[in-house]
């Protein structure tokens, strides 16, 4: 590990591992460091993500595919379902990734084109000069490194700390995380083609259980629920556990995992002076799904680029990193977490009876794609009764 690199990219997840390979296809210098002993795990990720938005990065490769999805399902509170066919599906249909196997090969790539990757090297501290960062203080095997760099890019997910480290307020509050819990589950009877999407206060309060299939009778059963409905007794694995009973009591765990995502807006600013963060380190996570795959790939390679163009000009001040964030605000995807986040504001709050309602009238509804902004045009049209409940998203309609 050198003392001095062009860039250096805390955190070796999509969205890390995709800017250090931008910059060194560019001839950067770059360094990218990775707190875990291995890339890919604990993967702490139901692992879903629409064949469209990844191939704009990658294109899509047998060996960390677990499977294609074609159709995916909406479950009332009331046990009714809906089914959306991949016309109608859009986006919510695509593959089942092997994360374990997809981390590694971006970090693979990245290596390849001649960043540094270091593994069980902690970032500890920024390196602060006149109030800029500098690089940081990296700990690896029991030593300590700092580590300078004219750029850095907090890519440190959902834990993140380097960007609190350097004076950026990263705090979310309790009721907009998703505390979550997933078991990787075999010998279960699905459609090894279809997501499903389970609502409801009883099931998952504030947020929903998932099934991701990954091969036959395999798939990942998991859920979200809203921060501030977790206690004692009515923790997130309590309830998947007795979803679990119910729907597969003859299925087999064979990996548990639990973690956090964040479900509230992004950062007021994701750039200071020499530093951009990316992904979940941004809160960048979609509000309603908590998905973020896709968004950390998307900021991952928008950071470096941005970051290429300032070293370019040789000028890395905040103001000079601002087309970062003001870009990635006005992009689709931008607008899309901007929306979900008064979609989800809206939809925490509704009874079973409102959400039963709300699937009910979806089912009825001739959609040619599946998209937040049509369903909820078309739900008020559908179901007058629920304006009052949706009239805080009038904005985006």
């Amino acid at each position: 590990m050198k003392r001095q690199y062009d860039m250096l990219v805390i955190g070796g997840g999509p969205g890390g591992a995709l800017a250090a390979k931008t910059a060194a296809d560019k001839g950067l210098s770059v360094c990218l460091v990775e707190k875990r002993p291995a890339i890919g795990v604990p993967v702490r990720c139901a692992e879903g993500i629409g064949k469209e938005l990844l191939t704009d990065f990658i294109p899509p490769d047998p060996k960390w595919i677990a499977t294609e999805i074609e159709r995916a399902e909406l479950v009332a509170p009331d046990d009714f379902s809906m089914l959306l066919e991949p016309k109608m599906a859009g986006s919510e249909v695509g593959y089942v990734l092997d994360r374990k196997v997809f981390d590694r090969e971006l970090v693979w790539k990245a290596a390849e084109a001649g960043a540094e990757t270091y593994v069980k090297a902690r970032a500890t501290a920024p390196i602060m000069r006149n109030g800029a960062v500098a690089g940081a203080v990296i700990e690896q095997h029991g030593k300590t490194y700092e580590v300078n760099a004219k750029i850095t890019i907090a890519a440190d997910g959902i834990e993140s700390k380097f960007a609190k480290w350097a004076g950026i307020d990263t705090t979310v509050p309790l009721r907009e995380i998703e505390t979550c819990a997933q078991y990787l589950m075999t010998g279960i009877d699905i459609d090894a083609q279809m997501t499903s999407f389970y609502l409801g206060n009883e099931v998952a309060p504030a947020g929903y259980v998932w099934i991701f299939p990954k091969g036959k009778g395999l798939a990942n059963v998991g859920i979200g629920i809203g921060g501030g409905k977790s206690g004692a007794g009515h923790r997130a694995k309590d309830y998947l556990d007795r979803f679990v009973a119910r729907k597969f009591p003859n299925g087999k765990s064979i990996e548990l995992i639990v973690g956090g995502v964040s479900v509230c807006k992004p950062l007021s600013c994701t750039v200071a002076d020499n530093m951009l963060i990316v992904g979940d380190a941004a809160r960048i996570s979609d509000p309603i799904t908590g998905g973020g795959i896709y968004n950390a790939l998307y900021t991952g390679r928008l950071a470096a680029e941005t970051a290429i163009a300032a070293l370019e000009k040789g000028d890395t001040r905040k103001a000079a990193l601002m087309p970062y964030d003001t870009t990635w605000r006005s992009s689709p995807m931008g607008k899309a977490l901007e929306r979900n986040y008064a979609v989800k504001e809206v939809f925490v709050g509704l009874s079973d009876e409102k959400l039963n309602a709300i699937v009910h009238s979806i089912s009825k509804i001739n959609l040619e794609e599946f998209s937040t902004l049509t369903l909820i045009t078309e739900l008020i049209k559908a179901n007058p009764s629920l304006l009052l409940e949706l009239k805080h998203l009038k904005a985006f309609l």
